[in-house]
């Protein structure tokens, strides 16, 4: 019998396999980081390819951290853009807009042209920073190809559940939107009334 070698891509693909198998298999199943606790201080990908601390990210303002499914997704594009319509709004209260999601840098800034948007977007491609914050679970298999083109190959299966956090300074939680069901998003209306009451509470 030949003894068959797995090649070096074959072996990571299949390691990352096995990772995302440890994911929730349901967006429902999923265990976010809460209120009060802090985003882990990870690696993002800018839209320039530079890579960049979260930290560094949101140390200068509080921040409004958008995760989205990717640009291939059209909830995901009239969220983004709805928010973007709200941006000047934010900045006024305060904030700068952040948004995350697992495509590769080259879908970033055609995503940023497509929704008409200023704010920055980042590429969390591997989903590191996903499945760290507990909104990453496994992607149903009819979206796995799809994962593997817009990510550059890296995202061998994973989905973040679309959300919206308010973060401080120190990237603490102060507020969060968590909706499994991917087609119900929060409003730019109520983000806004949202960051109005955080406003308040801090005075």
């Amino acid at each position: 019998m030949k003894k068959r070698l797995l090649t070096v891509p074959a072996l990571a693909l299949f390691f990352a396999t096995c990772l995302n198998a440890q994911l929730p298999e349901k967006a429902e199943d999923i265990a976010p980081l809460l209120v009060g606790e802090t985003f882990p201080n990870l690696e993002l990908t800018g839209m320039d390819g530079t890579s960049v601390l979260f930290q560094d990210i949101v140390k200068e303002r509080p921040t409004v951290l958008l995760f989205y499914r990717g640009g291939w997704c059209p909830y995901c594009n009239r969220h983004l853009s709805a928010i973007g319509q709200n941006e000047a709004e934010i900045i006024e209260l305060g904030y700068q807009v952040v948004a995350i999601s697992p495509d590769m840098v080259e879908k970033l800034q055609e995503t940023a042209d497509k929704d008409e948007i200023r704010y920055r977007l980042f590429s969390d491609a591997s989903g590191d920073f996903s499945k760290a914050a507990g909104i990453a679970f496994q992607a149903p298999g009819n979206y796995g190809q799809r994962l593997l083109d817009w990510s550059g190959g890296k995202n061998t299966g994973f989905l973040p559940v679309p959300s919206v956090f308010v973060l401080n300074t120190n990237g603490e939680i102060l507020f969060e939107y968590i909706n499994p069901n991917y087609k119900k998003r929060m409003s730019g209306e109520l983000l806004l009334s949202v960051l109005k009451a955080l406003q308040v509470e801090g005075e």
